[in-house]
């Protein structure tokens, strides 16, 4: 029976598949190939399995990880002024570049074994969650060391010589490194770079040896002014076949020492005002040693698949750690802010409009913070999270400039103002590093959550794939009759989930016994099951067309993404033991996440090609109609929490710097808490309707409490106050300044 099928129904599906896929690139197969899926797989199953998701340890830190927080981390911020990093020295200062060293801040991911602090994952969010809090361009300079670069690409590919040798060196900041990854020219298309490496005999030591002459010019290079060891991605070309009978070896990584004769090193960009270091690098004829090739030379021609698979590590943790630092410093910094500033005789939070973006900051913070600790669990379990680092790399950084402009918005003129004092405009400024590095958003999001996602966490495509780029028709037939029949089975029982539990409202779908979240996990099993059914109508009715079909990749991935988000707030709720006070964040979280995931899909159907299947999936999913997301009730429960001291305003905010005496933040805080502090005495007064004044004299409140009150409107005047600079002061900075200036120079003084 089984050869019947295989021969008179298979075989035809099989034709037309090979014909209608496009033969997969190297480049694109390695990127397949690296990294694993994980909880996305279960979310693009269709029947999200929740003891899986339950089972998943939260993420904590050990003893020796939480003193480092509270020891050096909150050592380092102390030391910075983040105004004199981007405004006066444009680099952290040589006392903090030791201590940086001292202290092996970037060592965290390096095992002890070599010399490392051997931090989980977590504890590596951790410290560039809480720097980020201080200073962009100090967690910067911390977060690229312990992400993709050397490192990294070492302790996954290195030979033990290499790992003997270099990992000491980079844990106690002897060599300090830097990846070259980005050509001049290239920009995101990793394939069209044009740095090159030629095998050759050349010099080294004195003596004649096996290895290779490089020529590169990139930029964009975090680090790389200063770097002593550069990371180089290029396209290994073996024409005397030194190697092997392959000319075109591939993109290959290797470790190259910049005091090199050749190697061009120093020269800065500027990015956004954030003065972090980074620059470009040229290489010239620059001979490095055969064992200098990451891995040796059995890794030569696997740079592509190396660079995904430390990507994925990476990615997961540095910019959804400041992403997350940037949402939760927006919320807690707007809901003091709206609390303590006041118009019209009432505090601004007391106004709808400012409690709508409160709201959305709340949520927002509770939720990615509870994504991030998810992702770092599923590290922390050894697992190279290819397509959850992406979804976590662009909503991080998308949900922070989200965050951002709600609280631009909220603190108006006083976030506008440049100065010490300005603590969101740092973080603003950085937005756009956040979105282009690590993979551009536009390609992650068209290209890379869904398209990756799609052949990576479907439990059969990867293998029907596979099957067609078979060599020999007997040998692919074969395995591709068996992962398409299973395919159909999976097909099957995902349109009959989706149809069920979307005609039930999502009742009908199994969820675990979860009080008051009960309901969300029916809904998130509900669009799970319209999620899988309409990605395998895709699959079905587009074949490879799918992937020049952007812009619905790009809505399909926004739905895993949003599903996967919303999952980790689920998960962090039952972690943090279902607080009640907490529950209308998850609520929040959940209505606007399903909102967006509703009219997502429905744009999906809108715009797919094949009406017949858009129609279809119409009736089964009932996609479409009403999606309103959060009322107004819970809009404004979620901003109170932002501001009113309580437990859960610090689940919401988390580890956070709280600022020094020379900056903003530490006068907000302090305002913040006075006016707290000083309510009952403020409500006194105003009941009365009189004065401070007068109300001491009627012996309503007491002296000390007339000057606690005075304590507290000196407080807020300091926050609500902006900085503002003589001219002489600003000549530091713009040195042609007064001489352009049309004051006199008795008004300049």
């Amino acid at each position: 029976m089984s050869r019947f099928r295989q021969n008179v129904i298979t075989k035809p599906i099989h034709r037309w598949a090979r014909g209608a896929m496009p033969k997969l690139s190297a480049t694109e197969a390695e990127a397949l190939s690296a990294g694993e899926v994980w909880w996305d797989a279960e979310l693009f199953s269709g029947n999200p399995d929740w003891s899986k998701l339950s089972a998943v340890a939260a993420s904590d830190l050990s003893d020796e990880e939480q003193a480092f927080l509270e020891g050096p981390c909150t050592q380092l911020c102390e030391m910075i002024d983040d105004w004199s990093i981007n405004h006066e020295r444009a680099d952290l200062s040589e006392e903090v570049w030791q201590f940086l060293r001292d202290k092996g801040f970037f060592g965290m991911i390096i095992p002890k074994s070599h010399g490392g602090l051997g931090f989980s994952a977590f504890a590596h969010s951790e410290v560039v969650r809480y720097i980020s809090t201080r200073s962009v361009a100090a967690a910067v300079t911390v977060m690229v060391p312990n992400s993709l670069g050397p490192g990294e690409l070492l302790m996954q590919f290195g030979t033990e010589e290499q790992k003997r040798h270099w990992l000491p060196r980079l844990a106690d900041g002897r060599e300090l490194p830097a990846f070259a990854l980005t050509s001049a020219e290239a920009g995101s298309d990793a394939s069209a770079m044009t740095d090159t490496g030629v095998v050759c005999r050349g010099t080294w030591n004195g003596e004649e040896v096996l290895g290779i002459r490089l020529n590169w010019a990139k930029r964009y290079i975090t680090l790389s002014p200063v770097c002593t060891v550069l990371g180089l991605a290029f396209k290994l070309r073996d024409p005397d076949g030194l190697l092997g009978d392959e000319e075109d070896v591939g993109i290959t990584c290797a470790l190259v020492p910049t005091h090199l004769p050749g190697v061009e090193t120093g020269r800065r960009h500027i990015p956004a005002s954030t003065m972090f270091q980074n620059g470009p690098t040229q290489g010239h004829d620059v001979f490095i040693p055969l064992d200098h090739v990451i891995g040796g030379e059995e890794y030569a021609g696997r740079g592509w698949m190396m660079l995904m698979s430390a990507l994925a590590a990476g990615r997961g943790i540095s910019l959804p750690s400041l992403s997350a630092a940037a949402v939760a410093l927006s919320a807690h910094s707007s809901g003091a802010y709206a609390r303590v500033r006041e118009q019209f005789g009432l505090p601004i939070g007391k106004f709808e409009g400012i409690q709508a973006p409160l709201g959305s900051l709340a949520a927002g913070a509770y939720e990615l913070d509870a994504a991030r600790r998810l992702t770092c669990a599923g590290l922390d379990e050894g697992r190279s999270l290819a397509v959850i680092s992406a979804i976590m790399k662009l909503h991080g950084t998308t949900r922070m400039r989200e965050a951002l402009n709600h609280a631009m918005d909220i603190h108006s003129g006083k976030a506008v103002i440049d100065g010490p004092s300005n603590y969101l405009a740092p973080l603003y400024k950085a937005v756009p590093i956040g979105i282009t590095v690590e993979g551009a958003n536009i390609v992650t999001r068209n290209l890379i959550v869904f398209g990756q996602g799609a052949v990576r966490a479907h439990p059969h495509l990867l293998d029907e794939m596979q099957a067609l780029e078979k060599e020999g028709d007997a040998a692919s037939l074969e395995a591709f009759d068996t992962h398409f029949w299973k395919h159909v089975g999976h097909s099957v029982r995902t349109f009959f989930r989706a149809l069920g539990r979307a005609w039930t409202g999502g009742r009908a779908a199994p969820t675990p016994a979860a009080g008051d979240a009960t309901w969300i996990y029916g809904q998130v099993s509900r669009w799970s099951a319209a999620y899988a059914l309409t990605a395998d109508m895709a699959f079905l009715t587009l074949g490879g067309n799918l992937k020049r079909k952007e812009m619905i990749s790009a809505r399909m991935g926004d739905v895993l993404s949003d599903l996967y988000i919303l999952t980790a707030a689920l998960k962090r709720w039952q972690d943090d033991g279902r607080q009640k006070a907490d529950l209308p964040l998850l609520e929040h979280a959940a209505h606007s996440a399903l909102a967006r995931i509703r009219r997502t899909m429905d744009e999906v159907l809108a715009n797919f090609p094949v009406r017949w299947a858009a129609m279809l999936l119409r009736v089964v999913t009932l996609t479409g109609g009403t999606a309103r997301g959060p009322d107004d009730r819970l809009t404004r429960a979620c901003a109170q929490l932002l501001m009113t001291p309580s437990e859960t305003r610090e689940r919401i905010i988390g580890r956070m710097f709280g600022g020094c005496e020379r900056d903003g933040l530490r006068q907000l805080d302090d305002a913040f808490e006075r006016v707290i502090a000083a309510e009952p005495i403020r409500k006194r007064v105003r009941d009365a309707d009189t004065t401070p004044e007068t109300a001491l004299e009627d012996g309503l409140i007491t002296a000390e409490e007339k000057a606690e009150l005075e304590a507290m409107q000196a407080a807020v005047a300091r926050v609500i106050a902006v900085d503002d600079f003589v001219p002489k002061d600003l000549a530091g900075y713009f040195p042609d300044y007064e001489r352009r200036s049309h004051r006199t120079p008795e008004a300049a003084e």
